[in-house]
């Protein structure tokens, strides 16, 4: 999903918050095979009957000396019977750019259908993927609103030139802008993650005191600042404007619609665990009983059922709804739902908290409290893999500590 981040905030500057945030983007191939693809791409073209010469008359507008040819993108779609695409596609004017695009495109395509069926690749262009399933692609063009014109050019030039039956599985996600609310001066993508990660320290200081200034606070805060700018993207539907507030009060560790509140949440599961472990290995409690053993009628706190009904038992829904894309349908579009991971990690996080803050787990070591322990325990071991199972979608690593 971190994809959905490049096209509102431009090429060079979205490549670089990627890798930061740790986001796997692999570059296309740009070996010896690029030519020949290139080479064989104007082939095709010199043999559609799409393509025209571009004939420069007496009055005509100079055109770009990198312009091959012409195609009549309209005809094409409507002899096709294509659904979705702009009606104001009209002519293309082929360059060696556009031709350049298709053949790195062509080529992740090979590598997926031959060498790693199940893999994700991308090719130079950022808003391209291809999800290759066995022997065919589905392409997603990921795509900015204020690109989508020219990515549909280029996804029915395509057609146009290599009719395989992998080009008629393309769709398009079209993102949003991202707009920043009072900037004091333009602000790129690498400004914008160091200012996150410098707010997130000063709110790690304000919270942990001299602690968080230690050197294995490094990664924790590098993880923190990371989660905080996933969940502010990823929090909004892809098609809307992502509106960003960069004052220091917009972020800190417990903001209940941050990222950061999330990973607190998730580490404070594992501590508790850690802390019932080590309790263990000491003799103070016994070890947690199978399932099959426990007496879940102790959970009588309006908040365990309400973790089991809201989030326990609804999670596969959200987990269906957020990750899977639609069936094919005669449309270019599609939609995904990340937001759906995010808001549903927000709320259990606030509604964990609440029930965590009022309630005491690990209670006195007596024998004839230790049934409502191993209930409340096993309750809340489910919770804590529903956290590692929704931040994995976000390709966050839960937190064992903070």
């Amino acid at each position: 999903v971190g994809v959905c981040l490049v096209p509102a905030l431009g090429e060079e500057g979205g490549r670089e918050l990627l890798r930061q945030l740790c986001v796997d983007w692999p570059s296309g191939s740009s070996g010896s095979a690029l030519p020949d693809t290139i080479s064989a791409l104007k082939r095709a073209l010199g043999r559609s009957p799409c393509a025209a010469a571009c004939e420069q008359g007496p009055g005509a507008a100079a055109l770009p000396e990198d312009v091959i040819c012409k195609v009549h993108l309209k005809s094409f779609v409507e002899q096709q019977g294509l659904v979705g695409y702009d009606p104001n596609l009209d002519v293309l004017l082929v360059t060696e750019g556009k031709l350049r695009s298709l053949a790195e495109l062509q080529q992740a395509v090979l590598q997926c259908m031959v060498s790693n069926p199940e893999a994700l690749l991308a090719s130079r262009f950022p808003d391209i993927i291809s999800l290759c399933h066995g022997s065919c692609c589905s392409i997603v063009h990921v795509v900015s609103c204020e690109e989508e014109f020219q990515q549909q050019q280029l996804d029915l030039l395509w057609r146009i030139l290599d009719p395989g039956a992998h080009t008629a599985l393309q769709k398009h996600l079209v993102c949003g802008p991202v707009k920043v609310t009072n900037p004091p001066s333009p602000i790129g993508a690498d400004q914008y993650f160091q200012l996150r990660k410098c707010q997130m320290y000063k709110a790690s200081v304000m919270k942990y005191g001299e602690l968080a200034q230690d050197e294995a606070w490094t990664e924790v805060i590098d993880t923190l600042t990371v989660a905080a700018i996933r969940f502010e993207m990823l929090s909004t539907a892809h098609r809307s404007q992502i509106t960003l507030d960069l004052e220091d009060s917009s972020i800190s560790t417990k903001g209940t619609k941050s990222g950061a509140f999330v990973m607190y949440n998730c580490a404070r599961l594992a501590t508790l665990f850690a802390t019932y472990q080590r309790a263990v290995e000491r003799g103070t409690y016994p070890p947690l009983p199978p399932v099959s053993e426990l007496n879940f009628s102790c959970l009588r706190e309006e908040g365990e059922w309400l973790l089991l009904f809201n989030y326990l038992l609804p999670f596969p829904e959200v987990l269906q709804q957020a990750a899977q894309l639609p069936a094919p349908t005669k449309g270019i579009r599609i939609t995904v739902n990340t937001e759906t991971v995010c808001k549903f990690l927000i709320q259990l996080s606030m509604d964990f908290s609440s029930y965590y803050n009022r309630v005491h787990v690990l209670g006195e070591p007596f024998p004839h409290l230790f049934d409502q322990m191993f209930a409340r325990l096993r309750l809340l071991g489910a919770v804590r893999d529903v956290f590692h199972s929704a931040l994995a979608t976000l390709h966050l690593p839960p937190l064992s500590q903070i």
